[in-house]
């Protein structure tokens, strides 16, 4: 577990972060992540595509970034968990560029 990471962490789900190539300046962004940093995330309830969308953003000091989405069909969990309001966060595992494609792995993490 990195340093980064709460102390105590439940891993609730590794995934990729969908969407990445609709995200403008993500290529320009790209050299800011670092695999192990902490991320937020951020319930989209307005969503008009997923109704249980959630998306996947940097955090810390400065700007934050839109990265893209947990994937639909495997973020309905996540999504309750953030509506019933549990201390959920992200960590960015590996990071690759697949052609025009930044494969982003995160681990979505519950707080204990």
């Amino acid at each position: 577990m990195s340093d980064s990471a709460p102390a105590k962490s439940l891993v609730l789900l590794e995934c990729l972060v969908a969407g990445t190539t609709h995200r403008p300046g993500l290529r320009e962004f790209e050299p800011q992540l670092q695999p192990g940093q902490p991320l937020a995330l951020a319930r989209e309830a307005d969503s008009s595509y997923d109704d249980w969308a959630v998306r996947v953003l940097t955090s810390g000091p400065g700007e934050t970034f839109w990265l893209g989405y947990l994937p639909e069909g495997r973020n309905e969990t996540v999504a309750r968990l953030l509506d019933a309001g549990y201390p959920l966060s992200a960590r960015l595992t590996h990071k690759a560029w697949e052609d025009e494609w930044l494969h982003l792995e995160i681990e979505v993490l519950l707080a204990q």
